[in-house]
């Protein structure tokens, strides 16, 4: 057997390659001693065989082969350009290592095919970066590519992964592991609201703050595909790739996204860390790199359709009041689009509304010491448009294709398609000071194609190249398109379409599991929620905003003067706090109440946290139970303080000391004994701050 390794300060991964084939992963885990013998770990953790087995056991290697008995799904499914199979037969030829990296070689001579694994280690980020690739001498047809296969431990009794719906993204789901396979694919051509392409398996006993863990996102906005298979010996496999059957023509090369994966012995938060870091550190190409993240308005839920210069010149003077820094001027700017029934396309000004341009109202924006957004929805177009009527041919699908929100979609793949978008977009940004772009998409393709997402990425790179200081925020009906593929041409993600306080609590909280506060947009929706109906206090709505990149999304003349008060109290907070928290790691708290969702925020260098606890119910008991913190140092002490204690209830009747003054305690008191804090009523929400001394 031949051995490799990739070590980082907190996990190991090492591979082996028995007679020379594709190489498999003989451990991944804890860090193991730089001199620990890997061929006899390896002959330690090999299967007996016994009755009902094979006479050896076929390995599951990075890309497990059908034409070796392996008895589960293979890594790759392909067919010769006249339909019949091609089963691979891959011999490892060449493995190069340039320090955290791998590179491992397969051949397949008889077939000519090749098939390359790349394996990297990020040691700042403890972040995994896999990639395959599968080269032809003759074009092929592939159903099934994955990314490098990993094992899933067998320590674990369940799986989490994350489904969804319009204004109700990330919810978490558990599943039991059984015999089998469960598999998830991504098929509306987009990332979508209902398949996140993610995978935690904790094992047993594991929670947010302590245990093992392995966690696993795919870096890709066409539609994925996810296997967590528990084979018939007992052995369990992770795959992820392009959602199957989407590349639609025969080729000669095909890659994978990129699958991310970590190890982490300190629970679901030593995974959410590290994907929080590589994206905001590694990922993301920021625009304006030493320019704070700054407070949105967005008029959308303010005006709809109806622009009208005066009323948002009054708009945006109200919302820089408030403390925005940056104003969005959403749909309805655009050809004749009164509804959502016209228009899309048709990338010019409208001059019945905006008679000289979009100049005034800029100007406007800027006196008041804001920037200036604006919305597109570039990969979509309306029947009754311009475009339509000039280029029925660039519609992607059947000309009888179900619409959604009145609109189809165009034909990525196209470059004339991408060559219109392109200068239709850059005439805006070219004529009008235009520092940001939320860029929507609306509706499901109407057939999943790997090409569709190809050439988005490629329209998105172009406009970043010509236009490098304007930032492009990810928005497909909210929370339809977020994975760290579009994150690699975008900086900011519309995380949901609901602005409900508490709907968002509970979105933000798994969605931190990969996102951090600088890329995740969260806005203070209107007193009565346009998409829930429910009704909220201000401060609960400015509070949850404050946890993410905060803005505003209300009409600012419903507020009355507490309103406004309270939103220039929090904003003006979320100012001063905002260049430690963009750096911070989201820490999810085991609540030992579970009408509390808590979080903790720590600063990079640990010598600050806020913590946001928030009362989603009443409890069953009548006191709080204690809230424990997490990674804080046992033998420093901080001081902590409630910052909105001047909020407490007139029910709150005890005197409680957070109430009256700050506190000063150990991190092993805060992390063992933990906080109790006083009486709330439910649909509130507590900040503690605390400062190492």
């Amino acid at each position: 057997m031949k051995t490799w390794r990739l070590d980082g300060p907190s996990q190991t991964l090492a591979f082996g390659s028995m007679a020379d084939g594709c190489p498999a992963v003989i451990y991944w885990g804890a860090p193991l001693p730089l001199d620990e013998d890997l061929v006899a770990l390896a002959g330690a953790t090999q299967l007996d065989v016994t009755g009902g087995m094979l006479d050896a056991t076929p390995a599951l290697s990075l890309t497990p082969e059908a034409s070796r008995s392996f008895p589960g799904q293979a890594g790759m499914v392909l067919r010769a350009a006249d339909g019949m199979p091609v089963l691979p037969k891959l011999v490892l030829s060449n493995v190069e290592q340039d320090k955290d990296q791998l590179r491992f070689t397969c051949t397949d001579g008889a077939q000519g095919l090749t098939y390359i694994a790349q394996v990297a280690l990020d040691v700042t980020t403890q972040m995994l970066t896999l990639t395959a690739s599968l080269l032809s001498e003759f074009p092929v047809h592939l159903q099934w590519l994955a990314a490098p296969v990993l094992p899933a431990p067998q320590a674990a009794s369940e799986m989490l992964d994350f489904s969804g719906r319009w204004c109700g993204e990330f919810q978490q789901q558990r599943t039991p592991w059984s015999a089998g396979i469960r598999l998830r694919e991504s098929r509306t051509g987009r990332t979508g609201h209902e398949h996140f392409p993610a995978l935690i398996v904790p094992c047993t006993g594991t929670a947010n703050t302590h245990g093992d863990a392995y966690a696993f996102h795919y870096g890709w906005s066409g539609g994925h595909r996810m296997i967590a298979e528990e084979l018939p010996d007992g052995r369990r496999q992770i795959q992820f790739g392009n959602a199957s059957d989407t590349e639609v023509a025969t080729a000669t090369r095909f890659d994978t996204a990129p699958l991310y994966a970590t190890f982490s012995a300190h629970g679901l938060n030593g995974c959410a860390a590290a994907f929080q870091r590589h994206l905001r550190d590694r990922i993301i190409t920021w625009a304006k790199p030493e320019t704070p993240r700054p407070v949105h308005y967005n008029c959308w839920e303010a005006v709809y359709f109806d622009h009208d210069i005066p009323k948002l010149q009054d708009i945006a003077t109200r919302a820089a009041a408030l403390g925005a820094e940056r104003f969005v001027l959403d749909d309805g700017w655009f050809g004749k689009r009164d509804d959502d029934t016209t228009s899309l396309g048709d990338w010019t000004v409208d001059l019945r509304k905006y008679p000289q341009g979009l100049g005034p109202l800029i100007d406007h924006i800027h006196a008041t010491g804001m920037t200036f957004g604006i919305w597109f929805e570039p990969e979509m177009i309306n029947p009754d448009s311009d475009l339509f009527r000039a280029h029925p041919d660039w519609v992607l699908g059947d000309t009888d294709q179900i619409l959604g929100r009145q609109q189809k979609v165009l034909n990525m793949a196209l470059p004339a398609v991408r060559d219109y978008l392109f200068n239709a977009i850059a005439a805006i940004l070219a004529a009008y000071a235009v520092d940001y772009i939320k860029w929507d998409h609306n509706r499901v393709l109407p057939t999943p194609d790997a090409a569709q997402a190809r050439g988005t990425y490629d329209l998105l790179a172009r406009l970043r190249a010509a236009f490098p200081q304007v930032e492009i925020e990810s928005c497909a009906s909210g929370g339809g398109r977020i994975d760290f593929g579009i994150l690699e041409h975008t900086q900011r993600v519309w995380l949901s379409d609901s602005n409900d306080a508490l709907e968002r609590l509970k979105i933000q909280r798994n969605a931190a599991l990969f996102l951090p506060l600088a890329v995740t947009g969260s806005h203070v929706g209107p007193r009565k929620c346009h998409t829930s109906g429910r009704t909220l206090d201000i401060e609960l709505r400015a509070w949850v905003a404050a946890q993410r990149h905060m803005g505003f999304e209300m009409d600012p003349r419903e507020l009355d003067s507490r309103e406004q008060q309270v939103l220039r109290d929090v904003t003006t907070w979320w100012k001063a706090n905002r260049d430690w928290m963009e750096r911070a790691d989201i820490l999810r708290l085991d609540a030992a109440d579970p009408a509390v969702i808590a979080e903790q925020q720590l600063a990079e260098d640990g010598s600050r946290f806020v913590v946001f606890a928030g009362q989603i119910t009443p409890s069953t008991q009548i006191a709080p139970r204690p809230l424990r913190l997490t990674r804080l140092d046992p033998t420093a002490r901080y001081q902590i303080s409630l910052r909105n204690r001047a909020s407490a209830s007139h029910l709150s009747r005890a005197a409680h000391l957070l109430k009256d003054r700050p506190v000063t305690l150990s991190g092993s008191a805060l992390m063992q004994s933990g906080v109790t804090l006083p009486w709330r009523f439910p649909e509130t929400m507590w900040v503690l701050e605390g400062t190492r001394l």
